[in-house]
This record gives structure tokens, C-alpha cells and sequence, in this order.
């Protein structure tokens, strides 16, 4: 991939359900690779909720369904040189599915949640039928993105084609080191009921933040009034509740990474989690973190770790290069 400043001419053009003013992993991964690609010279177009007139609330605050017009779907797709539609499950991004799978548009697409995992703990919906789903979404992509070799191997394992990895990278000007933290073990997810919370707040420690906003906040803050919830942090007041923290948890068996993790090595935080998809590709066992299927333990040995020694591993991460992995995974028309 060639660097520089100077304009490629090629119209790149991201399609999801998740964007701005969201906060979760998804859009942060998005709106990073969107600057990186456009530092390498390409011109960059979205679809999201931003150019829909049909929209309603979902549970989650800053989160709301919407609906675009089939006059902007055509519109945005025929000027592109090439389209990524990161949620195709979703209302948005399955429009544009439908109107690329009918013209014989390539396109590629994103995978970010373990959907069979997520919709069976959350509703009890068998795997095999979310995976049947999925696959039937998926199948016409010219590129699967997800962001580790674990996630990728699953899916490949599952029947899917065209899985590349995109790495995640983190925004060093904000992330900083601290090599002195205070006396408090962090959590910062999304509040809802599938990303293990609940094993985050039953950690026999008596200090315990967790940072974010969902539909599950009021009833975590009803179970565990010993924890401190900040609701959702942005900018330097998040960088600073990962920075101060002696260890950052990461309780969750159903992301496919979790961007989160890497935002703490790079204050130097270690991090305790399960050893899942995400975390093991993430953590280097004993050095970055710990992971153990005793979440306690993973917490008590992570803590002990040189956060210096996080802080350099932590540098291998780049938005940069996450970039050029997705431009080289994209089919653009000729």
C-alpha cells in the first residue's frame, strides 16, 4: 500500500447502522480506518443513520434504528469505486446488501459481534440458525473483515469465504502512559446483559468502576450499589479512567475483539479477561495481561504486571496499518 497525501480519485464508500453519536467499539474502528484512508488519498462517502428520514429509538440512549431511502442507497453506491458495508445485518446496511446483490455490485462486508453467541444468550435462539443467517448475508462478499486471526478461524471453520483480518489500532494523543496508578479496577463496555457484567461486579474488590451507558445500567446499579457507575466518558475523562487504573477487566465472552483493551495497554493498563476470541489475540499472557476462566485470578495476576512493559508492547497497534488492510481487502470497480 502506497502512502502519501496525494489524491487516489477513488470513491471508498463505508456503509453501517453504527456511527457517531455512538460510542462502542464498532464505530471507533470506523471513524479511525475513515481518517487513515483518507490521509492515503481516498475520497470517503458514508451511509448511516445520518442520511435517513425513517428512525426510532432503540434501548440503548445514543442508539436508533433507521431506514434509508432507496433514491440515497442508489445514489451513494453508484458514485462509489467501492463499497464496505460494515453491519449488513443491520436496516441500513442490509438495503445496501439488497440493491449490491441485485446490480452485481461487489462489495465486502464487516464482522464485528459473535451474533450466535449473543442472540443465544440473549434470547435463546439456537446458533445454528443465526450462523445460517449469517452465512446466506455474507455469502456474495468479496471480504469478510474481522479483526483477529481467532475470530477468523471460526468463521472459516463455520463454512464462511473471503474472511481477511483488519487489525485494530488505538489514538495515542489521547491514550497515554501512566506508570503510577491509583487503587481501582476498571470496566469500560457498553451496559447490557451479554457482555458478562455481572462478573465484572461480583470481583471480590472493594474498588470497582464501570464505565458506559445501557439498557441493563439501572438494574446493575440496583444489584451492586458497592460499584461506581460514570455512565458514559469521552475524550481525556475516559483516557484518565483507564490510565489510573491498576487493572482493566474485560468480562465479556461475545465480542470478536474489543477495542478497549488495546486503549488500556496504551496507558500502560494490563488487562484481566477470559481466555476467548478478542482477548487471546490481544493480551500476551503474563506480560500485556491475564487471562484465566477464573476471572479473579486473571485480575489478581494481571495487576502485578510491569505497565511499562504493556505500554511498549502496546505500540504494534496501529490505525495506520488497520487502514491499508481494509483498502487492500476492497474490490473496486474498474
Amino acid at each position: 500500500m502506497e502512502n502519501g497525501n496525494s489524491s487516489t480519485g477513488q470513491n471508498i464508500l463505508i456503509v453501517s447502522d453504527a456511527w457517531e453519536p455512538q460510542v462502542n467499539g464498532v464505530v471507533t474502528t470506523l471513524t479511525n480506518t475513515a481518517k487513515e484512508i483518507q490521509k492515503l488519498g481516498y475520497n470517503l462517502d458514508t451511509l448511516t443513520h445520518i442520511d435517513c428520514n425513517i428512525k426510532w429509538q432503540t434501548p440503548y440512549p445514543d442508539v436508533m434504528f433507521a431506514i434509508p431511502d432507496k433514491k440515497v442507497v442508489k445514489s451513494k453506491i453508484f458514485n462509489a469505486d467501492a463499497v464496505h458495508i460494515s453491519t449488513p445485518e443491520g436496516p441500513i446496511g442490509n438495503k445496501a446488501l439488497k440493491y449490491c446483490n441485485k446490480n452485481n455490485i461487489p462489495f465486502s462486508t464487516g464482522y464485528h459481534t459473535k451474533w450466535p453467541e449473543f442472540l443465544n444468550h440473549m434470547f435463546g435462539m439456537p446458533n445454528k440458525i443465526t450462523t445460517k443467517f449469517l452465512k446466506h448475508v455474507h455469502k456474495k462478499s468479496k471480504a469478510i473483515l474481522v479483526p483477529t486471526l481467532s475470530a477468523k478461524n471460526e468463521l472459516v471453520e463455520q463454512g464462511f469465504k473471503n474472511v481477511v483480518v483488519q487489525t485494530r489500532g488505538v489514538n495515542r494523543d489521547q491514550f497515554t502512559f501512566n506508570p503510577e496508578p491509583k487503587d481501582y479496577i476498571v470496566c469500560v463496555s457498553r451496559v447490557s446483559k451479554e457482555k458478562g457484567l455481572d462478573d465484572f461486579c461480583q470481583l471480590p474488590y472493594p474498588n470497582k468502576v464501570l464505565v458506559g451507558d445501557g439498557p441493563y445500567l439501572l438494574e446493575l446499579t440496583k444489584k451492586y450499589p458497592e460499584v461506581e457507575f460514570t455512565g458514559v466518558m469521552k475524550g481525556n475523562q475516559l483516557a484518565d479512567y483507564y490510565r489510573n487504573a491498576k487493572c482493566f477487566v474485560f468480562p465479556s465472552k461475545a465480542d470478536t475483539f474489543g477495542v478497549v483493551m488495546i486503549e488500556a495497554m496504551a496507558c500502560g493498563t494490563p488487562v484481566a479477561a477470559y481466555p476467548v476470541t478478542g482477548p487471546i489475540d490481544v493480551v500476551e499472557q503474563n506480560v500485556t495481561g491475564y487471562v484465566d476462566n477464573n476471572l479473579e485470578i486473571a485480575v489478581t495476576n494481571a495487576s502485578k504486571l510491569d505497565r511499562l512493559s504493556v505500554f511498549e508492547k502496546s505500540k504494534s497497534w496501529s490505525w495506520k496499518l488497520s487502514a491499508e488492510q481494509f483498502v487492500d481487502s476492497l474490490s473496486f470497480s474498474t
